[in-house]
């Protein structure tokens, strides 16, 4: 029997290297419990089957499969990422708490949307690696340009991540696929540039596709995504999972556009640094 992981990061590392051998059942329990680790830490084995529509049976399987003596060991690792990696109660009382199915007026949306928001930044930082942040920038800064790729909901992370790359004066290159050009613009990418491809499930096929066309160039790819198993995570070279605020389903771009816009201007620092690194090296 393998060695559990020890840690809820570890065992996001196991499920994402472990996920494309497992069968389609273990592989739906695994998509839902790192998708939802709050209700995975305070729910029940039978809630968490029948949110993600499998038997508890499936639970313990998957478990015994990662080395667990049965499912509440696991489950024990979400449940310290709850205590540990969140630093505020709201998120666990929301996770716990069950619709009221009233009908909000726009006032009370307004409200419900900040709430969510703002609990989504606060959880950031906990959530993103200080080394990944290092290598992404690592990766931007050595590239002599930066093809940024975002379709459909994601378009907009995309979008300003160009704008802010460029006010850093660094180039940068939005693969929109304006008149149908997605191929013409990927062929634009050079050995020496990068390629930052932001999506969220469902997962653009655009994306997709222009990190399987960057990886066969041999282009480093920086991946925004919401789940370690995301198709997109498996070709990149630095992965940032987000998990954005949700409100009666309907999801926010908060926590993305805050991550790339930190991630634009450490960038400016870094350049400007060397700059004047160079300057004082002048004779």
């Amino acid at each position: 029997m393998p060695q559990p992981p020890q840690n809820y990061r570890e065992l996001e590392a196991l499920l994402a290297t472990e996920y494309r051998s497992l069968s389609k059942r273990l592989q739906q329990t695994a998509r839902f419990m790192l998708d939802n680790p709050q209700e995975v830490a305070l729910a029940t084995v039978a809630k968490i089957a029948e949110q993600a529509d499998v038997t508890p049976s499936t639970l313990i399987r998957l478990a015994n499969s990662l080395g667990f003596k049965g499912f509440s060991e696991m489950q024990q690792l979400f449940r310290n990422r709850l205590v540990n990696e969140l630093p505020n109660y709201t998120e666990r009382i929301r996770a716990a708490r069950s619709a009221t199915g009233e009908t909000p007026d726009s006032t009370q949306l307004l409200w419900e949307f900040a709430d969510a928001n703002r609990d989504a930044l606060e959880q950031l930082p906990g959530r993103i690696d200080p080394v990944d942040l290092e290598e992404a920038l690592d990766i931007f800064e050595k590239a002599y340009a930066i093809h940024v790729i975002g379709a459909r909901r994601s378009f907009v992370v995309a979008s300003y991540m160009t704008y802010a790359l460029a006010h850093v004066e660094k180039p940068a290159l939005l693969v929109s696929g304006l008149g149908g050009m997605y191929s013409e613009q990927l062929r634009a990418m050079s050995k020496h540039d990068a390629l930052l491809a932001i999506s969220f499930s469902p997962y653009a096929e655009e994306a997709q596709k222009a990190c399987e066309y960057a990886k066969q160039r041999g282009l480093p790819i920086v991946v925004i995504t919401d789940s370690s198993l995301s198709p997109l995570a498996q070709l990149a070279n630095v992965v940032f999972v987000v998990q954005e605020a949700e409100v009666k389903s309907f999801r926010g771009l908060t926590a993305s556009l805050c991550l790339t816009q930190a991630l634009a201007i450490s960038l400016g620092v870094r350049q400007d640094k060397a700059r004047e690194a160079g300057g004082a090296n002048d004779p």
